[in-house]
């Protein structure tokens, strides 16, 4: 079984204007409200996949349940959190010209709270699979994933770490069985200004979170598809497929779900599904469907 963890998903309300114009009464021409949070992102495209998967972290007050409502809806299994104070953050993206996000902060996790998910995690046995993915609450410690990897790190669960900064740099110790940072990431993780296409040097930069313990790592690269440094000891590329992107909400995770579903089939394919998977989210105003990552699966083959 697969499980994914979202310690502060979000409901997203989404305001398509025009333009924006600070200080002024702008008006929407159109809105949405959307599930926020990578995580949940897994778990629905590994649903379209095929794939079972169980969402779990934190939900606090209204919106809260109605994130859990609109999540079941989407076909998503979930084993939420209700968290006893807050509420559940509301995130305002505003598309126009350019793209302007307000993000909320997020409830408060309190230990008891940190307790009861540590209580689930502990029934993971041998094949499960673990997806640890964004940030944690301000509440939180930046070791909170590495903390999770030590009290897993016997127990044969395979985790997958998709996070930034000292979230990851704190895990790569313990052995996580794949992370997935973009160019710009690594870059920052290695201590060097990395370009998307520099194939050479971004193959040295991902076998050095290898050394660094990470098992598998798998570097997305936008329209240049992605390039994995595998726990063979070898390297693999693989390109995009061609498509007019319209959203790149939701693509990393995409891409997380297609290599958790092809990787018994070997890493060429594998990696293979994560571009188709991630490029269809990127060429579509959502999660890629089922369909849309057939069509770009198609081209690479």
């Amino acid at each position: 079984m697969i499980y994914t963890v979202t310690f502060n998903p979000a409901l997203d309300y989404v305001m398509h204007m025009p333009s924006f114009l600070p200080g002024e009464t702008n008006r929407a021409q159109a809105e949405e409200l959307q599930v926020g949070g990578k995580g949940i992102n897994v778990s629905y495209v590994l649903d379209q996949l095929g794939q079972e998967s169980v969402a779990l972290g934190f939900l606090a007050g209204g919106v809260g349940e109605l994130l859990r409502q609109r999540v079941e809806h989407m076909g998503v299994r979930t084993d939420f959190i209700s968290l006893p104070t807050g509420e559940t953050r509301i995130n305002v993206k505003v598309k126009g010209q350019e793209e302007t996000e307000l993000n909320g902060r997020g409830p408060d996790i309190p230990a008891q709270s940190l307790e009861a998910l540590f209580a689930r995690l502990d029934a993971l046995k041998m094949g499960d699979t673990l997806v640890l993915s964004g940030s944690v609450p301000a509440s939180l410690s930046s070791h909170t994933y590495e903390d999770i990897l030590k009290r897993l790190s016997s127990r044969g669960v395979r985790c997958v770490v998709d996070a930034t900064g000292e979230l990851l740099q704190n895990a790569l110790p313990c052995r996580p069985f794949l992370v997935k940072p973009n160019h710009q990431e690594l870059g920052e993780l290695v201590g060097q200004d990395l370009a998307s296409d520099d194939i050479p040097a971004l193959t040295q930069a991902a076998q050095e979170l290898r050394r660094q313990g990470a098992e598998n790592v798998m570097v997305s690269l936008g329209a240049y598809g992605a390039l994995l440094a595998a726990a063979d000891g070898k390297s693999y590329t693989q390109r995009a497929p061609t498509g007019t992107l319209r959203n790149s909400v939701g693509a990393g995770d995409s891409t997380v779900a297609g290599f958790l579903t092809a990787y018994d089939r070997g890493y060429p394919d594998a990696l293979r599904l994560a571009v188709a998977a991630g490029s269809a989210t990127a060429f579509s105003l959502g999660l890629a469907t089922k369909a849309e990552i057939k069509a770009a699966y198609r081209q690479l083959i």
